[in-house]
């Protein structure tokens, strides 16, 4: 399965999961029995959009591109930079 690919499966099947679709995937690595992704979801809309929590979601996936589990690794508010990354 290609890195495309694997990106899009990720985005797809968390998207089912979740109910809402994802913004974006963060990070696709490979790993040694498919692939691991991180993908930037909305989970709470506020005004000002600065304000909206967002949350990264790290997903693995087999060498079919089939969703093994997802977990959630990260919350934060939409304009929150990392610092000391």
């Amino acid at each position: 399965m290609s890195a495309p690919q694997a990106m899009r499966g990720a985005v797809v099947q968390l998207a089912e999961l979740l109910g809402t679709t994802p913004e974006a995937v963060s990070a696709l690595r490979p790993a040694q029995d498919g692939w691991t992704a991180d993908v930037e979801v909305v989970e709470l809309e506020r005004v000002p959009d600065t304000m909206t929590v967002m949350a990264t979601y790290r997903v693995t996936l087999d060498l079919q591109g089939q969703l093994l589990g997802y977990e959630r690794i990260r919350r934060y508010a939409r304009g929150q930079l990392d610092r000391g990354r």
